[in-house]
């Protein structure tokens, strides 16, 4: 099944198909993990794109039940060196292909990965379509720099209504702007009670849930898309502990009066060194994120500084000078990759009991 993926710069790949046949357009993004395709794919951030995986050899270790971040792929298409027809793993229920089909989601092979993304680091992230190896490329190119990406990514992951995930800890409202499952794990294997919402649930409605904490989840696209967003932390900021990952990090900005940008090619994959800029410390973390907050539009706000990208010097980590909430860039629950920040969870839930017993003191006088 001959496939071609088409750049809206005019570069043309060919390759062979695998997974659905359909044609997809979207963001041509690239990810530079070793493992962790399964992962990869069910991240309701990387809705609408087509992902790129610079590692040459893609599922030869199959897909399984357990290694999902979502129950949906919301991503459009992947593209690979090299596609393993007959995976080999214990625990493998599924190939690549198999679940594709499955999704109804394409694939194309065969393509020189390596070019493809110094290209992506050259001209930065570029619009792209997989399509039949018989359509005429110049009329793909002229329709992809035509068309406009959707900006309403956020709506088309989030949960459609609220959910408990109980447990007997700490309540924990779970904003859900694309949330990985991997984030949820962490807070119930941590004994929280865990109520996850919608991403246009207000303050009034959070906080009539009477959380111990908040936290605002990873997602997809641009965070000024989310002005909802944006204005429910503005208005629960002091009142509950709160911590960001990802999305929630730069929506978290916003709200404090800083300002983002979109990147020129994002940062994914597993391997992004981050420096804690208090202890010293450097841990290696898994990131998937186009854009990032302005150093320059930090001055002047509540916020500080806590971690930096040493690979470009982007802002990973805030926190708030007066209130209890801080936010970081990349994935402290992993999923794939290291877990060097997944203490960051405990941190979070130590600001809850510290506010806990606050509040139970000042009921005491």
């Amino acid at each position: 099944m001959k496939r071609q993926l088409v750049l809206e710069d005019g570069t043309v790949f060919n390759g062979e198909g695998f997974g659905s046949e359909k044609q997809v357009t979207g963001e041509v993004v690239f990810n530079t993990g070793m493992t962790g395709y399964q992962e990869i794919l069910s991240d309701p951030s990387y809705c609408g794109q087509i992902v790129t995986l610079t590692y040459p050899l893609v599922g030869n270790y199959g897909i399984n039940r357990d290694d999902f971040e979502s129950i949906n792929p919301a991503f459009a298409a992947f593209v690979v060196k090299e596609v393993a027809d007959f995976p080999s793993n214990w625990r493998s229920e599924l190939s690549l292909d198999e679940y594709m089909k499955m999704k109804n989601i394409p694939g194309i092979a065969g393509v020189d990965t390596r070019k493809l993304t110094k290209i992506i680091r050259q001209h930065g992230t570029l619009r792209g379509a997989i399509c039949s190896g018989d359509e005429n490329p110049l009329e793909i190119i002229e329709k992809l720099r035509a068309t406009k990406l959707r900006n309403d990514q956020v709506k088309q992951v989030s949960t459609k209504s609220a959910f408990p995930c109980p447990g007997r800890g700490y309540r924990i409202v779970l904003v859900d702007f694309g949330m990985k499952h991997g984030i949820l794990r962490e807070l119930n294997d941590r004994g929280c009670d865990v109520v996850v919402v919608p991403y246009h649930t207000t303050a009034e409605e959070i906080l009539a849930l009477s959380p111990d904490g908040i936290m605002l989840s990873n997602g997809p696209g641009d965070p000024k898309d989310v002005p909802e967003a944006i204005e429910m932390v503005e208005r629960v900021l002091g009142k509950v502990p709160m911590f960001g990952i990802c999305l929630g990090h730069q929506l978290f900005a916003l709200a404090c009066g800083a300002d983002t940008e979109k990147m020129k090619f994002g940062h994914r994959g597993s391997n992004h060194p981050v420096k804690d800029l208090k202890t010293g410390k450097v841990a290696l973390t898994s990131q998937n994120h186009g854009y990032t907050v302005k150093e320059s539009s930090i001055v002047g706000t509540e916020l500080e500084i806590t971690h930096i990208a040493l690979n470009d010097g982007t802002i990973e980590g805030l926190k708030h000078r007066s209130a209890s909430a801080f936010t970081v860039q990349y994935h402290p629950e992993a999923s794939p990759g290291p877990e060097d920040a997944n203490e960051l969870f405990d941190e979070f839930l130590s600001l809850v009991e510290s506010a806990k017993q606050e509040d139970t003191k000042y009921a005491k006088a």
